[in-house]
C-alpha cells in the first residue's frame, strides 16, 4: 500500500480540523466596500477605457481603493496604487494617482517619479507645487526653486498659490528667510481677499514672518488667515494666542 498524499491527507481531514490558508497578502485581498470602477471620476474612467474591459476594471478597483484611503491609511492606500500602476503603467491617470498616493505616504522619490512621468505624458503642471515639495523634502530646494521657475504664468491660480508657498518653503531651507517672506507677496496677499486658498496664503505669510523675525506682523497675518479660515484648515488662532503671549 502506497503512502498517502499531503493533498490525499487534506482531502480526508475533517473540515472543522483544517488550517484556513491565508492569502499572501492580507491588507489587499478585501478592496474596501463600495472600491470599483464606478466609483473614480468621468475623466479617470475615460483614460481606462484604453484598457481592455477586465483590467480597467481592476485598475478601476485599486485606484478607487487608493482614493478612499489616502487620507485614512495612506500606506495601504500606497499598495493599492502600486497595484494599479504595475498592471497600466502607460496610463496618465494611473500613474498620477500612484504619485499623490505615495507623496502622502512621504515616498518623496517615487512620488516625484511617477509625477515627472504623468508630466511627460500629458503636459501638464497640475502637480508641479506637489513635485517641488518633494524636492524640498529630498533636500533639494534649489531643485524646487527650478521647477517654480519652469512653471510660468499658465497654471491653475490654486496651483500658483501653492507653489508660492512651496518656493518660499525652499529659501527658508536655504536660509533666505526675507526672500521666503517676498515670494509670497502678491496682488492676492490681501485681507479683503476671500479666495479659497486664501487661509493657506496668509498663514504661511504669518509663519515666514514669524521666522523672520517680524513678530507684530505675523501675529497680524495669522489672525488674517484665522478670519478666512472657515474650514478651520490651520490653527492660525492658535498661532497667533501664543506669539503674542511670548511677546508679553
Amino acid at each position: 500500500m502506497t503512502e498517502a498524499s499531503d493533498a490525499d491527507l487534506e482531502e480526508d481531514e475533517p473540515e472543522a480540523t483544517r488550517e484556513p490558508k491565508k492569502p499572501t497578502n492580507p491588507d489587499l485581498e478585501t478592496l474596501p466596500e463600495g472600491a470599483d470602477i464606478s466609483k473614480l471620476d468621468p475623466e479617470a474612467r475615460e483614460e481606462l477605457k484604453s484598457l481592455p474591459k477586465a483590467q480597467a476594471a481592476d485598475v478601476g478597483q485599486h485606484l478607487a481603493a487608493a482614493g478612499m484611503l489616502i487620507d485614512e491609511d495612506p500606506e495601504l492606500a500606497l499598495k493599492h496604487a502600486r497595484i494599479a500602476r504595475g498592471k497600466a503603467s502607460r496610463v496618465a491617470i494611473v500613474r498620477e494617482a500612484a504619485g499623490l498616493a505615495a507623496y502622502h505616504a512621504g515616498e518623496w522619490a517615487e512620488a516625484l517619479s511617477d509625477l515627472r512621468a504623468v508630466r511627460r505624458m500629458t503636459g501638464s503642471n497640475a502637480h508641479i507645487a506637489v513635485m517641488a515639495d518633494c524636492e524640498r523634502a529630498l533636500g533639494r530646494p534649489e531643485r524646487a526653486l527650478d521647477l517654480a521657475k519652469e512653471a510660468g504664468a499658465d497654471i491653475h491660480p490654486a496651483t500658483a498659490v501653492e507653489l508660492r508657498i512651496v518656493a518660499a518653503g525652499a529659501r527658508r531651507d536655504m536660509g533666505q528667510l526675507d526672500a521666503a517672506v517676498v515670494a509670497l507677496q502678491g496682488p492676492d496677499l490681501d485681507p479683503k481677499r476671500r479666495d479659497p486658498w486664501s487661509a493657506r496664503l496668509f498663514y504661511a505669510y504669518a509663519d515666514n514672518l514669524e521666522a523672520a523675525g517680524r513678530n507684530d506682523e505675523a501675529i497680524r497675518w495669522f489672525l488674517n488667515a484665522a478670519q478666512v479660515d472657515d474650514e478651520e484648515e490651520t490653527d492660525a488662532a492658535e498661532r497667533a494666542v501664543e506669539l503674542g503671549a511670548a511677546l508679553q
